[in-house]
Parts: structure tokens; C-alpha cells; sequence
């Protein structure tokens, strides 16, 4: 069953310069956007829709049933594009929760989307997000993988400090690969973009961390595994294998 006060977008645009067109290429049969659709929608939190500035994007998802809000060209993040559909497909404000969804996530699980939830439901949290615990010395230590700081306070759950693209924290113990899926209170996400961009935000080039310096909470869920994202043609082939249709 569905949460009416849960609304799940999933931003897509086609301006990835690594991968062109990357929200339309065909994994098993139908574009990316649709399989990251087709999860949230087996996730069953909440009411699910595209947020695209893109024509193509949006008759794709309209041709396997999704739903599609049409966003200004010109936002700066993926934040900005949700909170513009948002009031659009809410205007009346009885949207509490709002799932930002990347689209290049197509082998996500739903049950890695609900993960995303139970911090919310402390009042104290302004953003929950998820990261999975890191095992290899190459992911530890590679800038492209965004790692998650943050004070155990609870099984599974960590209070965020910090998120950076160095191999921290140093020492021993548990370090924690981030996951860009993020669940905001409808209150938390207009207040966050109405920020500007913080001066460590702009250092790491990482947007949470504009939350972080603002003194919002963001709590941190532990999960077993890392979503692929798909951002080269590597990516592309291995979404492809493991999204391969069983043949009988």
C-alpha cells in the first residue's frame, strides 16, 4: 500500500556528457528511465513520476505508463528540477515526504528504496540517505566513490559529519561508500534550495554537504550493497547483464 503523503521523483535529463542520451538507452528491452521507474513503483512508498526537462524522456516514460512532470531547462541540480515538480504535482502541500530518485540507478532494489525511509521517522531528521559499508582498498581510495562520516546511532544507521571524496575516516574500523538517494521532508527540501552553494559544497562538489554546513540533520541507513550507476559504457554493458530477460 502506497503512503499518499510519499512522492517519489526520479530527475532525468539528457545532458550527461559521458554517455549521451543516457536516460533512453535500451537495457533489456526498454530505456533506463523505465527500469529506475519500474523499481520505485515496486517499491510501493508512494506515488512515483519523471521529472524532465527533455521531450523524448517524457513520452518514453508516458509510452510505458509512467507519469511525467515537464521542468524548466535551466536548474542548476537535481534538487532544484524535483522541487519545481513537486509544487506542481502538489500545490495544495499534502506531499510530507519527497524521494529523489536518480535515473541512472536501474538495478536498484525496491527494497534499497524503502531503506531510505525509517530515518524520517524521527522528527530530528531533516534528510535521510544510505551508503553500504566499503571492503576493497581501490573503492576506499577512489575520489569517484563518495564516502559517508557519521556517528553509529542505532543498527544500521549513522548520523552524518561529513561526506567527502577522500578515503576517511582515517584508522581502523568501518568506512562507508554513499549512495545518492536521498528522502527529504517537504519543509527540509524547501529550505535547501533556497541555499546557496556552501564553501565546502563547492570544494568537494558534493550538494549535500550545503545541508550539512546549514545545520540540517541528515541521517545515514546502512545498507548490504551498492546500486550500479550507469555513467560510461562499461556501466551501460554490466546494467545489461544483470538486467538480462531470463529466457524460459
Amino acid at each position: 500500500m502506497t503512503d499518499p503523503r510519499t512522492l517519489v521523483l526520479i530527475p532525468a535529463r539528457m545532458a550527461a556528457t559521458r554517455l549521451p542520451g543516457k536516460p533512453l538507452l535500451d537495457i533489456g528491452g526498454m530505456p533506463m528511465i523505465v527500469h529506475v521507474l519500474r523499481r520505485a513503483e515496486e517499491a510501493e512508498i508512494g506515488r512515483v513520476a519523471v521529472a524532465t526537462d527533455t521531450p523524448e524522456i517524457a513520452a518514453a516514460v508516458r509510452t510505458h505508463g509512467g507519469e511525467v512532470v515537464m521542468t524548466r531547462p535551466d536548474h542548476p541540480s537535481g534538487s532544484d528540477r524535483i522541487f519545481e515538480a513537486l509544487q506542481q504535482l502538489d500545490p495544495g502541500g499534502k506531499i510530507e515526504i519527497v524521494v529523489n530518485l536518480q535515473g541512472d540507478f536501474p538495478t536498484i532494489s525496491p527494497g534499497n528504496i524503502r531503506d531510505v525511509l525509517p530515518p524520517l521517522a524521527d522528527p530530528a531528521v531533516d534528510i535521510a540517505t544510505l551508503a553500504a559499508q566499503i571492503h576493497t582498498d581501490e573503492e576506499a581510495t577512489n575520489p569517484n566513490v563518495v564516502k559517508a562520516v557519521g556517528s553509529p546511532i542505532g543498527p544500521r544507521r549513522l548520523r552524518a559529519l561529513y561526506f567527502t571524496r577522500a578515503t576517511a575516516p582515517t584508522g581502523d574500523g568501518p568506512r562507508y561508500h554513499h549512495i545518492g538517494l536521498y528522502a527529504y521532508r517537504r519543509a527540509a527540501l524547501e529550505r535547501f534550495v533556497t541555499l546557496p552553494p556552501s564553501p565546502l559544497e563547492r570544494q568537494e562538489k558534493l550538494e549535500q554537504l550545503r545541508a550539512l554546513e546549514a545545520g540540517m540533520r541528515i541521517d545515514v541507513m546502512i545498507v548490504d550493497t551498492v546500486p550500479r550507476g550507469v555513467d560510461t559504457p562499461a556501466d551501460l554493458e554490466t546494467a545489461r547483464r544483470i538486467l538480462k530477460p531470463r529466457s524460459d
